[in-house]
């Protein structure tokens, strides 16, 4: 959740580690700091709230000088968000100093080895602990490098952890296991940083480290060993395409807004390479190796999950597979008697490094599962234990709160569905031709119906902005999206939101229904439409305020009729998901809250 950057090189470094934090900002922190040798000793600088606050601090240091630094914005799990809980931490002879994500789940443990020893403690963190740990280990360890691996292996948990000692003051040490590190390659410098963004304006040339992974690295050279036996290991070295304007808000006021705009294009680029010559079949050679599951298991967390829901609906109708859709964290504590070797798991997530969703992965590969994934992230995690991955290709996603990720998602589960439905001959290569032609076309329509949806969000956000709930109704594939809306509106604006299957109103929910509880309703153009008109008939007879999403030419009566484009069937979700998205981004941005960097939150959730 937090992010870490190490440098060592040529510049000053502490300007480059601030700077690589902020290009952080996305993943959620609540404190941040900064570590340096100067003068022979570690010096470390800490402050509460945003990068401002330790900038301003800064001001005062002199910190031009040093060329290695390391830096580390805080998202807490052990310990409240305080100044002595912020990173880096040192060790108690002042020797050693530490960056850390994840948790340490036996950290108690070894706190009261610790203790025993004469060590004392400054914070309630679990990171302090770590380093202190190194420092033990490091009296009866030939150096330093040793006591790091000796420590590591004594940790029980996930972490990334970036070391600097104020002996080897041009040298950075780090290491993960279950939590996001990447190594960036430079010429006459050398980073460390839990995401590409921190360092891509110096270098695209990178390393994805892999669970068990050391690295000491300086401003010439660097070696990666394993931490069982600090053997040499050799990975590929990638060069990245992309680049940081693309990680820019390129004139729009949010991040989120931008990405919002950017889902045609995230459409277009997700289907370049998808089809045949004649655009009538899905081509997913990642696939073609892999049986068609008897049934499958989709597993993920947040808007991810929403995705596999609403993908359940298309893999079941064009593909004829049975899909049970499951919560990762749920998933990994109960038995898997479900799981059959002719069963298939798909897991989810935008980042690749989600802690239960990544869980959930290694339980179904223990017992024998063919597991898929589908993620965004080229290296990530899952991207290397999954059977097989499926990229999103949406591009890097700034905003915590995810909107062009859904929608690279929902492509990717429609490409499945007529994938596997035209290869089991349940699908007609002329309904597969038809449905691609709407994808095809969908880019030009969405991007032409962005503005206007902009416009209606703003106007219908002024007026319900200051009301305390929400309900969110849909039913079919429209229910998925309640759900999304309601966890969007939620997020953002922090209004509380309850997304629900139509339905399932009459049974409790309708209780709740009064003038200053107002409803967004899906009511889309398609078969259930006669029964959501129902839905939104009894909330009215409740005094319930209606918001109707809807197509034009449906005849119905809400208090504000909200009209989009119509495409056949669950294809239409591509065009109600921004609305909802921009209802949420312009109720959250009137009421003046920090739409990009919502309270709470992070990125990517890679603890548990």
């Amino acid at each position: 959740m937090c992010g870490i950057i190490g440098y060592a090189g040529h510049r000053p470094a502490v300007p480059v580690v601030v700077e690589g934090l902020r290009r952080l900002e996305y993943r959620g922190y609540d404190s941040a700091g900064v570590a340096f040798v100067r003068q022979d000793d570690i010096h470390v600088v800490r402050a509460m709230g945003k990068l401002a606050a330790l900038e301003e601090k800064l001001a005062h240091e002199s910190v031009t000088t040093p060329t290695c630094a390391m830096g580390h914005t805080r998202w807490a799990t052990h310990g409240v968000p305080a100044e002595r809980n912020a990173h880096p931490h040192c060790s108690n002879d002042g020797s050693l100093a530490i960056v850390h994500n994840g948790i340490i789940e036996n950290y108690q443990t070894i706190k009261a080895e610790l203790t025993g020893k004469g060590y004392t403690f400054t914070s309630e963190t679990d990171t302090e602990v770590l380093v202190n740990l190194i420092a033990e280990r490091r009296k009866t360890s030939p150096d330093l490098l040793h006591a790091f691996a000796t420590a590591l292996r004594e940790a029980h948990g996930a972490y990334a952890v970036c070391l600097m000692d104020k002996n080897e003051p041009g040298v950075i040490y780090a290491a993960r296991m279950s939590a996001p590190l990447i190594f960036g390659q430079g010429t006459g410098e050398n980073f460390v940083a839990s995401d590409i963004p921190a360092f891509l304006p110096y270098t695209r040339k990178v390393v994805f480290l892999q669970d068990g992974d050391l690295v000491r690295a300086t401003a010439s050279s660097y070696e990666i060993l394993r931490l069982e036996d600090l053997s040499p290991v050799s990975h590929e070295t990638q060069t990245i395409q992309w680049d940081m304007q693309a990680a820019q808000k390129g004139g729009y006021r949010h991040f989120m807004l931008k990405e919002i705009f950017e889902q045609p294009r995230v459409i277009s680029d997700g289907l370049t390479g998808r089809m045949n010559d004649d655009k009538s079949m899905v081509r997913l050679a990642e696939l073609d190796d892999l049986p068609v599951p008897k049934r499958l298991h989709i597993v993920a967390c947040g808007t991810s999950y929403h995705s596999g829901l609403w993908g359940r609906l298309l893999l079941e109708h064009w593909a004829r597979v049975p899909v049970q859709v499951e919560i990762a964290s749920e998933f990994r504590y109960r038995d898997t008697l479900l799981l059959d070797k002719d069963d298939m798991v798909l897991v989810i997530s935008q980042s690749g490094e989600t802690a239960d969703t990544l869980a959930a992965l290694r339980i179904a590969k223990q017992n024998g599962v063919t597991v898929l994934g589908l993620c965004n992230v080229v290296g990530s995690s899952i991207a290397r234990e999954a059977s097989a991955v499926l990229y999103t290709q949406a591009g890097p996603e700034i905003s915590v709160a995810s909107t062009k990720a859904m929608c690279s998602q929902m492509l990717m589960l429609t490409l499945m569905a007529l994938y596997w439905g035209t290869r089991k001959g349940c699908l007609s290569v002329e309904e597969s031709r038809n449905n691609l032609q709407i994808l095809e076309n969908l880019p030009a329509l969405l991007d032409g119906s962005l503005p206007a949806m902009h416009e209606r969000a703003k106007e219908i956000s002024r007026k319900y902005a200051q009301v305390n709930n929400f309900f969110y109704l849909g039913r079919g594939h429209c229910y998925p999206l309640a759900l999304e809306g309601a966890l969007k509106l939620k997020e953002l604006s922090y209004i509380h939101a309850e997304g629900y299957a139509a339905g399932e109103m009459k049974h409790g929910p309708i209780a709740l229904i009064d003038p200053s509880f107002p409803t967004f309703a899906l009511a889309l153009d398609d078969a259930l439409l006669p029964k959501v008109k129902s839905n939104m008939v009894e909330v009215q007879a409740r005094q319930g305020q209606v918001i109707a999403l809807t197509n034009k030419g449906v005849e119905l009566d809400a208090e504000d009729r909200w009209d989009i484009p119509a495409l056949p069937g669950p294809l239409s979700a591509f065009l109600a998901l921004p609305a909802l998205q921009l209802f949420s981004y312009e109720t959250a941005d009137y009421l003046g809250k920090d739409v990009d960097q919502p309270r709470n939150l992070a990125k990517s959730v890679t603890v548990e």
